[in-house]
């Protein structure tokens, strides 16, 4: 199927390196092979999604809102996004109904659309606690949806925990309690951009639902992978570290083409030049090594395709570099964006 599928990459700035030149915004090439396109570059892409029901339909969250691709990332242009130089930086599509969707921005909001990313317009603010203060403001990372009861929606918030929503994202309610406390054991203490030692276990960067166990959300944080199934009340380590010498998680998948298999991106920090790609294949219970390439920098995002499971791509911050397999693991390919890029952010296919 990969002769069939694009590959899509969101590259843009990074706040510990604001001088860093180089390209920003989505870039695209065939899965088969080909030459990539800068497809669009008057913005910085913070995530590339494409739509699992169609993917003509590629979404890009910028640092100026959503902006749409209806030939499958050819070509970009701005929705109707009702504010200026509004940071985007995570889609969902609502599972019953394709129109609908949700975006979630920084600082801390949620915006829907109800004709298939055409429009959107600003739901009331989450009115999230501030936990912890940094020098960027708290981000909207990623919405895992519950797949029996869909108005029940998670969200991750970097260096803000988690939040969740019982009536499809109109109001939140803060779920980073069990979090905090977890923060006071030694191992999961964390401190570097703030003035609380909670930090590592509220700096989340995605959150993931397996089908097969609808009850349980799992998110990846600064200090590993943590599962609740009372609906953010409580939260139990995973520990993944028994499996991975790294374990700063920053993206976690479920595959929605293989049965209780999850990915993990894990590296060693925000900024480092390691990292790597594990894989359960029994919901969690044990992570194998599933990469057989070496990044030199953290790896930011797992891209799995919906429907054929035996195409993976990763993407590390620096110096563009991705790396796809598409025979399920057994070989890998590197294939690095052209010329000099700022930070890569997002990978997707479809």
């Amino acid at each position: 199927m990969a002769a069939e599928s694009n590959i899509y990459v969101g590259v843009a700035g990074y706040f510990g390196k604001p001088d860093h030149p180089g390209k920003v915004g989505v870039f695209q090439r065939a899965a088969e092979g080909g030459d990539w396109q800068h497809v669009l570059g008057s913005v910085q892409a913070f995530t590339v999604f494409v739509d699992p029901n169609n993917p003509e339909t590629v979404f890009a969250g910028t640092d100026d809102g959503v902006w749409r691709s209806t030939d499958r990332g050819a070509t970009f242009s701005r929705t109707d996004f009702p504010d200026a130089k509004k940071q985007v930086w995570c889609f969902m599509v609502d599972s019953r109904d394709p129109k609908k969707m949700l975006a979630g921005a920084s600082p801390i909001d949620v915006y829907r659309s109800e004709d298939g990313g055409q429009s959107w317009r600003k739901l009331s603010s989450p009115n999230m606690p501030t936990h912890c203060k940094g020098p960027f403001a708290s981000r909207v990372m990623r919405f895992a949806q519950h797949p029996k009861k869909p108005n029940e929606i998670f969200a991750a918030l970097e260096i803000n925990g988690v939040m969740h929503s019982k009536d499809g994202g109109e109001t939140w309610a803060d779920c980073s309690v069990g979090l905090i406390k977890l923060a006071e054991l030694p191992h999961l203490k964390s401190k570097i951009v703030s003035d609380t030692t909670a930090e590592g276990m509220l700096d989340g960067h995605a959150v993931a639902i397996n089908p097969a166990d609808p009850d349980a959300a799992i998110v990846a944080l600064r200090m590993g992978l943590f599962r609740t199934t009372d609906q953010g009340k409580s939260w139990q380590d995973m520990e993944i570290g028994r499996f991975s010498p790294i374990t700063y998680g920053r993206d976690v998948k479920v595959a929605s083409a293989e049965p209780n298999t999850i990915y993990a991106a894990l590296s060693v920090a925000a900024a480092s030049h390691d990292g790597g790609l594990w894989r359960s294949q029994d919901n969690g219970q044990s992570w194998k090594r599933f990469d057989k390439v070496q990044v030199h920098g953290t790896i930011m995002s797992v891209a799995l395709h919906r429907h054929d499971p035996k195409q993976v791509y990763i993407g590390a911050r620096y110096d563009g570099e991705v790396f796809g397999t598409q025979d399920g693991g057994d070989t890998w390919q590197a294939m690095p964006l052209p010329g000099e890029v700022q930070h890569i952010y997002s990978v997707a296919c479809g």
